[in-house]
């Protein structure tokens, strides 16, 4: 392993050069990055050989150019040889999934971010996530196991049939239904 520091410097965009491979299909999130860097600067830098060839970070070199950006950051990967480079292509996008998120700690942030009045769809969750994440998951007022008592006068009564529809009858006895009944009121 290289004890060297990360030196991470800023290139002009267009030396960086993408890599034909790339087995990532992203073009339907470049403006969702360019949404992130335009918020946060570019945090995170470019890995690319001295030859300019791109190691990691093509949607944000996308996302850059759609931006307009003369210049990026790049961190160079010189030290590692062709075999790494690639398995560091699909390293670097692969470990994203890796982890699980702790739902609850994780809609605590999200509705801390919420009471800052800060842009949720700037976290990359889209707008169903957030809304599971941030439901209201108030418990009811009652023990879900309590049953609620049997009116007084109950609306159905035995061998009464019910259906959904405009007209139902019983076939049994040839007498409309409650339901029926009520449907001709």
């Amino acid at each position: 392993m290289d004890s060297k520091a990360l030196k991470v410097e800023q290139w002009p965009i267009e030396r960086l050069i993408e890599y034909a491979r790339n087995p990532r299909k992203n073009d339907s999130e470049v403006d969702r990055m360019a949404s992130a860097i335009r918020e946060f600067g570019f945090r995170i830098p470019i890995v690319a050989k001295s030859d300019g060839s791109v190691v990691d970070g093509h949607l944000r070199l996308k996302a850059a150019r759609k931006l307009g950006l003369a210049e990026v950051p790049v961190a160079l990967a010189d030290e590692l040889t062709d075999a790494q480079i690639k398995a560091f292509r699909l390293l670097a996008n692969r470990s994203a999934s890796w982890a699980e998120w702790d739902n609850e700690l994780l809609a605590l942030e999200l509705g801390d971010l919420k009471e800052l009045g800060f842009d949720l769809t700037l976290t990359g969750f889209g707008e169903v996530e957030l809304g599971a994440l941030l439901a209201d998951k108030t418990e009811g007022l009652t023990d879900p196991d309590d049953a609620p008592a049997a009116p007084e006068h109950p609306v159905t009564q035995t061998g009464d049939l019910w259906l959904l529809g405009a007209k139902v009858s019983c076939p049994k006895c040839h007498k409309t239904t409650p339901l029926e009944r009520a449907i001709r009121k």
